[in-house]
């Protein structure tokens, strides 16, 4: 398992940002395993993701030297970010982030994650999943993970949302994502979570918002068809755009043929959007992302 830190910062651009962050990450000690950053040139931000080792440095095999001091680099680089107008959050590798699924009665999209999660691709864990559906019990059952049954319907929306609510606060809950969740959860449920739930929408958006998108891209006759995972806000379908997938078809392909091909799109791009979130890989700005490498 890993034993590093990361840091994801975005500010006001400048000169010597760069040089900033590495020196006092140099004059703490800190073995850099991995640096990048970008430039919004037109808005004039600059964002920055450094990954680095908490333990002491490794020679021969042997390990020399103290581990890393994550608190006393806090305080050195918080009147540094202060100067500097920095939005910033420090991580630790041992702080595993705690994920809630949701799902309705598609399951390709839950079974995806939890086989990626149980081969060890996600770096996570997952206390519990909830549904508004009976159909993944069998899988929950078999992964040894609790399923909470929270049918919904819009007369009781409020009272299930409140339970749902309940639940993520009890297991302590960092990260939720949608697998197929086939219900609009309220601005207040979305409000309680920023950059916190993750979508995955079968439509290339911003194209085809909505329940039937498959269908739509039919009766458009395009001839490229995709999926978004995103982070949720209380705008339907429309929050920051993580990642992204097409698949070419034609005219031959049915609905359903356009359903098939979408479903390994679907699993593909929620499965990436989580494992970036997990790593520490995305910093939000306005309404959209970077995502890095």
């Amino acid at each position: 398992m890993k034993n590093t830190a990361v840091l994801l910062l975005s500010c006001p651009d400048r000169k010597g940002l760069v040089a900033r962050v590495a020196g006092l990450l140099y004059e703490q000690g800190a073995n850099i395993l991995h640096a990048d950053q970008h430039q919004d040139h037109d808005l004039g931000l600059f964002f920055m993701r450094v990954e680095w080792s908490l333990a002491g440095a490794e020679t021969g095999g042997a390990s020399q030297g103290k581990a890393f001091d994550l608190k006393a680099f806090q305080t050195a680089f918080a009147p540094m970010a202060a100067e500097l107008g920095m939005r910033w959050q420090l991580t630790s590798s041992a702080a595993r982030p705690r994920v809630a699924l949701f799902c309705s009665h598609y399951l390709h999209c839950v079974a995806d994650l939890l086989y990626r999660w149980r081969a060890g691709e996600l770096d996570c864990e997952i206390p519990l999943i909830l549904s508004n559906h009976r159909e993944v019990g069998s899988l929950a059952t078999f992964y040894g993970i609790p399923v909470m049954y929270t049918p919904t319907t819009t007369a009781t929306r409020a009272q299930t949302e409140a339970r749902q609510l309940e639940l993520l606060a009890q297991h302590r809950i960092d990260l939720i994502v949608l697998a197929r969740y086939m219900q609009i959860l309220s601005p207040e449920f979305v409000g309680r979570f920023p950059s916190g739930i993750i979508n995955v929408h079968h439509s290339f958006l911003p194209a085809f918002t909505g329940a039937r998108p498959y269908h739509a891209a039919h009766e458009r006759g395009v001839k490229l068809i995709g999926a978004t995972s995103h982070y949720v806000t209380e705008v339907l379908d429309d929050g920051p755009i993580i990642e992204q997938d097409v698949a070419r078809i034609s005219h031959r392909d049915q609905v359903e043929d356009l359903v098939a091909r979408g479903r390994d799109l679907e699993r593909m791009v929620l499965s990436r959007a989580v494992r970036w979130h997990l790593d520490r890989r995305i910093l939000c700005y306005g309404n959209k992302t970077v995502v890095f490498d």
